[in-house]
């Protein structure tokens, strides 16, 4: 199984660069994994809704030009669906079951995602209704997906 996760924006922290290296390698082991990073726009407060939409149609550009045209998308959205480990590890086998083995998630920058991206979206996926800083979610969508090939395996490490 291929698996890319497009993110906007880069990783500066040292700890979340030594945590996402920790579970890439950990991943190694059941697919190929890739990380693109695509420019993130400068957002300073205060901005109107058509500045908003500006800004995520640049970075969903971005975004959009990174992505295969055979590839599964999942969106990270507050709006998805909220799925369980267990149901997200059922999800991944699901779609290598029906051929898809190309999975390209994406996160998107500080303002969200723009609706071309949401629109190319095959699935939205939700990890909260909570706001989370974009670069610890690339931290924790790289755990869950290793938390679903373990599940998947039978091999443990979910409890």
């Amino acid at each position: 199984m291929n698996i890319r996760i497009v993110a906007v924006g880069k990783l500066k922290e040292k700890f979340m660069q030594e945590g996402i290296k920790e579970y890439s390698k950990r991943l190694s082991r059941y697919c190929n994994l890739e990380i693109i990073e695509v420019i993130d726009e400068k957002a300073p407060e205060n901005l109107s809704q058509k500045e908003i939409n500006i800004i995520k149609g640049k970075e969903g550009q971005r975004i959009l030009s990174k992505l295969p045209t055979n590839t599964y998308v999942i969106s990270l959205a507050i709006d998805g669906k909220n799925l369980s480990s267990e149901d997200f590890s059922r999800k991944i086998d699901n779609l290598a079951l029906e051929g898809k083995g190309d999975l390209t998630f994406i996160i998107g920058g500080s303002l969200g995602l723009s609706a071309e991206v949401l629109d190319r979206s095959d699935f939205k996926l939700s990890f909260s209704k909570m706001t989370f800083p974009h670069q610890l979610m690339r931290l924790i969508l790289l755990e869950q997906i290793y938390r679903g090939f373990k599940i998947s395996k039978g091999e443990p490490y979910h409890k």
